[in-house]
Parts: C-alpha cells; structure tokens; sequence
C-alpha cells in the first residue's frame, strides 16, 4: 500500500512558478512509475507529467511542455513539478499518482494509488 500526500498548492499571478511536491509512505517507492494529474471544475481529470521508476524516463501534455518539468528523489520517496510561467488555464486541483509498474503512463485508469490533490489557482 502507498500512501500520496501532495503539498505546495496555492495562490500565484499568472507568468509565476509554483513547486509541487508529493511524498510517498511505503518502501517500494523507488520501483513505480509517477505521475501527476490536474482537474478543473466542471472538467475530467487529465494527464500533466510522469515520470519512470529512476526518473530517466518523463512524458508530458502538450499543454505543459516546456514549462512544467516533473522529478523524483526515491532517497526522500517524493516527486516534484516544477510549474514555469503559469497560466490561469492551468487553475485545477493537482493530484499525485503511482503505479505498480517502472514506466511512465499519461492514462489515468493505469495508476494505482492517488493523492488527495492540491488546489492551484492562476490569477490573471
């Protein structure tokens, strides 16, 4: 069992930068795919970025690229999204997950465990 708890969530002006971090309980941190997931309201989740089980391996949305990097530290059993130039499109509760397997994944249903999310909103 993995337990997610994501921090880091807040209030930014658009074109600012936000830090996300999750940490993870459970000592089989190091062996699953990571990702992070965004939902606005009124709208279904959606992929943002993960990453490999050793963090050589990233995937992102297309509306993040270049902007938002994803990392992990399996030392401190937390991942990270750095979050560049945001925009108020990107206002959502951000939620970490992890999956039972080492790749990376942008769907969704292939991930086991979840966060309880954090709220990111971008003013303009």
């Amino acid at each position: 069992q993995v337990q997610l708890v994501e921090s880091g969530g807040g209030l930014v002006q658009a074109g600012g930068s936000l830090r996300l971090s999750c940490a993870a309980s459970g000592r089989t941190f190091s062996s699953y795919g990571m990702g992070w997931f965004r939902q606005a309201p009124g709208k279904e989740r959606e992929f943002v970025a993960a990453i490999s089980w050793s963090g050589d391996g990233t995937y992102y949305a297309d509306s993040v690229k270049g902007r938002f990097t994803i990392s992990r530290d399996n030392a401190k059993n937390t991942v990270y999204l750095q979050m560049n130039s945001l925009k108020p499109e990107d206002t959502a509760v951000y939620y970490c997950a992890a999956r039972r397997l080492r790749g990376t994944s942008a769907y969704k249903n292939e991930y086991n465990y979840w966060g309880q999310g954090t709220q990111i909103t971008v003013s303009s």
